[in-house]
């Protein structure tokens, strides 16, 4: 099964998303939005699935450090994914993609749900 987690490595969240694949022998790719950078095209998919407003994580720091100006310009989708682009500290942590299904955020029983089931 091919399993995709995107996110940053120093995060928590992204952390205890990879502990659990790991402790569950679940092979998966991890993909550092600070190094690897993200496409427009991975955010208009996530954004679709899950809605730009949950991909743009408006609780940490990397948001609530932003100018009120740049903040203020985001208004739709199109304006989130082009600030996320370049600010990828926004973006929702971690991505989880995988053939049974994607995971937005860290979340126990949700992986437990996908994987072991």
């Amino acid at each position: 099964m091919k399993v995709n987690v995107y996110g940053i490595p120093n995060c928590g969240s992204v952390k205890k998303a990879r502990t659990f694949l790991e402790q569950n022998t679940i092979n998966y790719l991890f993909h550092d939005y600070k190094k690897e950078g993200v496409t427009e095209d991975h955010l208009q998919k996530w954004c679709k699935q899950f809605g730009w407003e949950n991909v743009l994580n408006k609780k940490g720091m990397t948001w609530r450090n932003l100018d009120e100006a740049v903040k203020n310009q985001v208004i739709n989708q199109q304006t989130a994914v082009q600030l996320m682009i370049k600010n990828t500290s926004a973006i929702k942590r971690p991505i989880i993609e995988s053939e049974k299904g994607n995971l937005l955020g860290f979340d126990q029983m949700q992986l437990e749900n996908l994987f072991l089931s």
